[in-house]
């Protein structure tokens, strides 16, 4: 999926892929968007324990959102968060395939920024992020800023739309910033 998107990958190449006999699959899935769903499912809860385990370590909120945004990036031969992210792949696409895959993927994203939000919130309290008035949008805003990142970095083969992103998420937090 993440090289040939839902809709470029017909359920053929699922089965061969995957090993799985086409009586096996119908037996699981109902359709191939049932099995989207559910792929889907598994994928926002494991993205979301992965993200939990990277931020869980000790150090700051403000230590524990640079951690998160520099996944982000590849780093020397490991791809990065951008370059994994079914979000970044499929999200415009099975917004206008599947409502039940949109809505799963927008579920994920709420709970994603609800977690940004929360570290936000600690990080004002901890001192290691400047106050945000409203950290429910700020984290919406910044996950939308590193989304299109991983877009345009997908786009131009370059992670220089990450790095910005990095650089100016960076300034934007810092307890130091000035107030724009």
């Amino acid at each position: 999926m993440l090289r040939g998107g839902f809709g470029g990958v017909g359920l053929s190449r699922i089965l061969m892929a995957s090993g799985v006999p086409k009586g096996s699959f119908y037996y699981y899935f109902a359709s191939k968007e049932a099995f989207g769903c559910a792929m889907l499912d598994d994928y926002v809860t494991d993205y979301l324990l992965r993200i939990d385990a990277l931020t869980a370590g000790p150090g700051t909120a403000g230590d524990k959102l640079t951690t998160f945004w520099s996944a982000w990036l590849a780093d020397g031969p490991a791809e990065g968060i951008a370059t994994r992210c079914l979000v970044v792949k499929l999200a415009a696409e099975v917004a206008d395939l599947s409502d039940d895959m949109r809505r799963i993927l927008d579920d994920g994203v709420n709970q994603l920024t609800t977690r940004i939000a929360t570290l936000l919130q600690q990080g004002a309290a901890d001192g290691s992020v400047r106050h945000q008035n409203d950290p429910d949008t700020t984290a919406r805003m910044l996950y939308a800023q590193w989304l299109g990142a991983a877009v345009l970095s997908k786009l131009s083969s370059d992670d220089a739309p990450l790095r910005l992103a990095l650089a100016d998420t960076t300034r934007r937090l810092s307890p130091t910033a000035s107030k724009e």
